[in-house]
């Protein structure tokens, strides 16, 4: 005959579903909301929070600026002061917000060095020094070089991609392009569904566009492929768009203006952990006045 389970094998047991069980709810219910949501937060600037169920469950930010507004303003994450001033001090995008404020923030482009093996194995720490993988501007103070394509906003919030208007204020380069002329580029044939963070504008550059879904959270937002964040831009009004830095990277953060406290709208996932943000090279903000 089996030997009968003994009191202290049961009490392990029940001790390791209450845990189970505990860790599940911080997994479900521990991040913002699914629900949808349009919230104009300030004037000319709206946050949407979209739930889409095709072609994979995927939650979606987006904020929309309208850069023709007088109480708007950009701003990039200015250069450090290591090789030649061209190295960024890394930070998350909260911490970027609160100490320029913004009250709009997302994360930019990719940077070097960078590693993650785990959550004790991971570069860089927030002040650790890294290198933007492209070209940057932060109130006229240039750094990186021209490798993938760029955001350029000048002085009177002119915005453009490829061809700077006038002189360069602020500018911010991303991964690769992802619409041009109100079409996906060719090719974004990546298959890989993952958190992204994309930039784009209207025909006329007047409507700046930021979205980041979230992404590698089941039963939350499963992410979506390049291909599609380019359709998503499209279907948001992005006439032409670029993709930033996405994976653990892709954070959005807006201060509260009843409260003033910075919130982290999306949930980021470094490390493989819902809700904890990476600290990145530069940053897009917008000020509002």
């Amino acid at each position: 005959m089996a030997p009968l389970i003994g009191r202290k094998q049961i009490k392990s047991v029940i001790i390791l579903c209450m845990i189970t069980g505990f860790l599940f709810f911080l997994y479900l219910f521990t991040r913002p909301s699914d629900g949808e949501v349009r919230t104009e937060f300030y004037k000319c600037i709206v946050y949407y929070r979209q739930v889409h169920s095709s072609p994979r469950r995927f939650v979606a930010h987006i904020v929309t600026i309208d850069l023709s507004c007088n109480n708007i303003d950009t701003f990039v994450t200015p250069p450090g002061k290591g090789e030649n001033n061209k190295s960024l001090i890394s930070r998350t995008t909260s911490q970027f917000a609160s100490e320029f404020s913004t009250q709009v923030a997302i994360n930019g482009d990719g940077f070097t060095p960078w590693r993650s093996n785990s959550i004790f194995d991971y570069y860089p720490h927030p002040g650790d020094p890294v290198f933007p993988n492209g070209f940057a501007a932060s109130n006229g103070k240039e750094y990186g070089e021209s490798k993938g394509p760029t955001l350029f906003i000048n002085t009177r919030n002119e915005a453009s991609f490829g061809i700077p208007k006038r002189k360069i204020n602020n500018a911010i380069s991303g991964q690769s392009w992802l619409v041009k002329n109100k079409n996906p580029v060719p090719d974004l044939n990546d298959q890989r569904t993952a958190p992204r963070t994309a930039v784009g504008l209207d025909g006329p550059g007047k409507r700046l566009i930021l979205i980041v879904v979230d992404g590698r959270q089941p039963f939350y937002s499963d992410g979506v492929t390049i291909q599609e964040m380019a359709e998503l831009m499209i279907y948001y009004g992005g006439d032409n768009a670029i993709n930033l830095d996405g994976g653990g990277s892709s954070t959005l953060v807006i201060q509260d203006p009843s409260t003033k406290k910075y919130r982290v709208m999306n949930s980021p996932i470094d490390s493989g952990i819902p809700g904890r943000e990476r600290s990145v090279g530069n940053h897009l903000g917008i000020f509002v006045r």
